[in-house]
């Protein structure tokens, strides 16, 4: 099977390498911030990012980024969006040439506009695969049951890597449009911050039920506008996401809108939390390209207006509300 390498010790990096760890699969784990790695080496916690969860001994942590990735047949990078290109600039000088990548960071590149897999393959030249879907990582390391995507080009490649990360509490199904899957992914966490304003305004549930659905209906032309395949966002990548972060108070994009809704500001929120919301810079992104690629998006627009223009979220709903009627299809 070969060593695998994850990059980036927030939740989602230290849940999956738990995961992959207890499968039996000889696994390093890439830590940013050498302190912690040191804390995370003594105490077998990440008292940052997992609190709750036990590392197995199994797991090697290291600070240096050349020794992780140096041996790896798989690297599994979870690294926030915006740091990707960053970080394999430089572990692209070390991993192997037969290495597949696996990204399972959500979001869009400011500036360039590409999905993390795109990147990952700009920068190294590798062979990139994609996970995504409903997957908070506090509920999969505490092994309740998730379902997710696993998107690649080549279709033994995929077979391989879901039985790679399949397990009886972590369903893996296989997939071939990865641009789909990646938009759905990193476009529900502007969806999520828009329903926490929602919830935060206390406008109540049918408010949030068609944000969710008129959200799914923006990503889905934003997504076939792009080349990606319009189905991809009735499944988990999808819809399955969209609705998990748009209901719950563990979404970092949905709390972030409800303290939005509340009066505070963005710069006060970002400061509170070590973790990412990924919806915050992928907003300005999708808002770009809906732009340039001529697409109607107006939920998008009302959410980079908060965030970006300082526009009152009272007055964004009012926007979205008071907009020319037309038909729904």
């Amino acid at each position: 099977m070969g060593y695998i390498a994850v990059i980036g010790a927030g939740s989602w990096g230290t849940t999956l390498a738990c995961l992959l760890s207890e499968k039996g699969y000889d696994l390093s784990l890439w830590v940013y911030e050498e302190a912690l790695a040191e804390e995370m080496r003594n105490t077998r916690i990440n008292s940052i990012y997992l609190p709750d969860i036990t590392l197995p001994d199994s797991i090697k942590i290291s600070h240096k980024l050349d020794e992780v990735v140096r041996h790896a047949r798989y690297v599994v990078s979870a690294v926030p969006t915006q740091h990707t290109r960053a970080v394999f600039k430089e572990a692209g000088f070390y991993i192997p040439a037969e290495a597949v990548i696996i990204s399972v960071s959500k979001g869009i590149e400011r500036g360039t506009l590409l999905t993390v897999s795109y990147v990952l393959k700009e920068i190294t030249g590798h062979e990139v695969a994609v996970i995504s879907g409903p997957s908070f990582a506090k509920e999969v390391a505490r092994k309740t049951p998730t379902a997710v995507t696993l998107a690649t080009e080549n279709k033994d490649t995929g077979v391989l890597l879901q039985e790679v990360f399949n397990t009886n509490y972590f369903r893996v199904y296989t997939h071939n449009d990865m641009l789909g899957v990646e938009l759905g992914g990193a476009l529900k966490n502007v969806m999520a911050i828009a329903s926490g304003i929602s919830d935060g305004l206390g406008l109540g549930s049918n408010a949030r039920a068609a944000l969710i659905t008129r959200g799914l209906a923006e990503m889905r032309r934003l997504g076939s506008a792009i080349g990606a395949r319009e189905e991809t966002f009735s499944g988990l990548s999808g819809l399955g996401d969209l609705v998990l972060t748009c209901t719950s108070v563990i979404s970092r994009n949905y709390t972030t809108g409800v303290k939005l809704a509340q009066g505070m500001k963005l710069a006060d929120i970002l400061s509170q939390t070590r973790a990412v919301a990924e919806g915050v810079d992928t907003a300005e992104s999708a808002y770009q390209l809906s732009k340039k690629h001529n697409v109607e998006m107006p939920i998008i627009e009302q959410i980079y207006e908060v965030l970006y223009k300082d526009k009152s979220p009272a007055d964004a709903v009012n926007d979205l509300m008071n907009r020319a009627l037309k038909s729904e299809f």
